[in-house]
Order: C-alpha cells, then structure tokens, then sequence
C-alpha cells in the first residue's frame, strides 16, 4: 500500500475505518492483531499500535481482556429536542421537549446549598463566594442513562421562597420560567451556547459511555431583565444524541 503526505497510522487507521463503516468489519469482529496488520499494511509495530490506537480513541473498537480488540456496536443517534416554547401546561421542559418523539423520561435529582465558584459566579453576574443552589440531574430514557445536568440558582433571588428548591414544593418540577414567575421574577431571555469535549470520568460513568467519548455540553443560562436567575451544564453523550433546535420565527 503507497502511503501519501498523511503519517502512516492515520492512513491505516483510516482504512479500518472504512471497513468498520461499511460493515467489512461488522460489530463484536475481533480487529486484525498488531502482528496482522503490520503484515497487511507493511508498516513498522510502532504504526500498527498508533492505527489501533487511534480507533479505541474514537469508540469504533475496545479491548477486551486477555481476548483482544473488538469493533463496538455503534448506537444510532437518537434526538434531544430543545426549544424556547413552553406551553402553560406545567410540565417538566425534559417530558414536554421529548413528548414529540415519545420518549419514557424519567429524572432522578439532587439539591444542595453551595458558594459560587469563580465560574459560576461569573455566568449568573454575582461575587465568587455568593450562596446558590446546585441541583444536579440525571435524566434517562426507558431507563437508559441519556443526560446529564447541573443547574445554579442564586439564593438571593430564590432564597426563602416556595421555589427555593427546584424539584420540591407545589411548583417542584415546573421548569425555571414558571417557578420564576410564582416570585415575580418574569424571564425574558435565554442563552444557550453548545460545545464538545471529552467526558470526564465520572460524566461518562454516569451516562454508560467509555474513557475518551466525546460529550456536547450546552451551557443555558436564563435572565430576567439582563439578570442572570439560572445557569446550567446539560451534558449529553455525542455518540449516542443528536441535538435539535426548534427556534419560533418572529
């Protein structure tokens, strides 16, 4: 095989991967060993560790223990809708943005009092230090782990209120903009901002995804006249979600 300008174990890596794709290679086929590709390919060991590697760093392979590598099954993406509309039903935003595709959501959560870190801080526009409420979520779908979230609220807007804790009291579950309205607090405005990484270690024990997956990571942030009420990271697995945006036409 000539190799062109590209190094040598991206092109083999490249080749494999067009064999995983369109199914030369199917799913649970042990991948050739080290020694085979070498041979297959006419490339030094180093290469032909580097090509395998490159692989199990995208997810398209996995080891397996004193058996070998093997091509993982690819999941086919399903969608994580997401949209400003909120119909007054008082529904969880998570079971209305997945009612369309008749997903069986369920959530479990957790509350508890905190100070801003520096960060978080500067999303909700108060001093690092500053007492807010962290709610973290796990979101499934038919019992398969799908989302992750960690929201912010700042306890000098929602302290002392009925809606102090997002996921208790009469309005526990309604979503940010009506528990915001119960106190007055009218939201007008919401930024959402989605970008890619590696999933941390415990996010992708979490969500049942592997060392080196990639996550989306949507950082929303809900204002009320330009102040900040609630902020959040909502991580979804990128292998396994697509998301969509449903954007009303003003």
């Amino acid at each position: 095989m000539t190799f062109g300008e590209q190094p040598a174990y991206l092109r083999v890596a490249s080749d494999l991967r067009e064999k995983i794709a369109n199914g030369s290679l199917p799913p649970h086929t042990r991948l050739p060993s080290q020694a085979r590709i070498r041979e297959e390919y006419g490339v030094s060991d180093t290469v032909a560790l580097e090509a395998r590697k490159v692989l199990m760093a995208e997810g398209l392979v996995e080891g397996r223990s004193g058996s070998g590598t093997y091509v993982r099954e690819r999941p086919v993406p399903r969608r994580i809708a997401r949209s400003g509309y909120r119909p007054p039903s008082g529904a969880n935003p998570f079971r209305q943005e997945q009612a369309a595709d008749g997903a069986r959501g369920t959530w479990e959560s957790s509350s508890e009092q905190e100070h801003a870190s520096a960060a978080v801080a500067e999303r909700l526009g108060i001093e690092p230090g500053e007492r807010v409420m962290r709610t973290r979520y796990v979101y499934r779908d038919a019992g398969e782990p799908m989302m992750l979230s960690t929201s912010w609220e700042p306890l000098a807007v929602t302290g002392r209120t009925p809606v102090m804790l997002p996921e208790e009291g009469p309005l526990g579950g309604c979503g940010v903009v009506e528990r915001m309205a119960a106190i007055d607090v009218v939201v007008d405005n919401v930024v959402e901002e989605v970008g890619a990484r590696p999933g941390l270690a415990e996010e992708l024990l979490a969500l049942g995804g592997v060392p080196g997956h990639v996550v989306m990571v949507v950082e929303r942030t809900y204002y009320a006249s330009g102040r900040a009420v609630e902020t959040a990271d909502v991580v979804v697995p990128a292998d396994r979600y697509r998301i969509a945006y449903h954007l009303p036409v003003r």
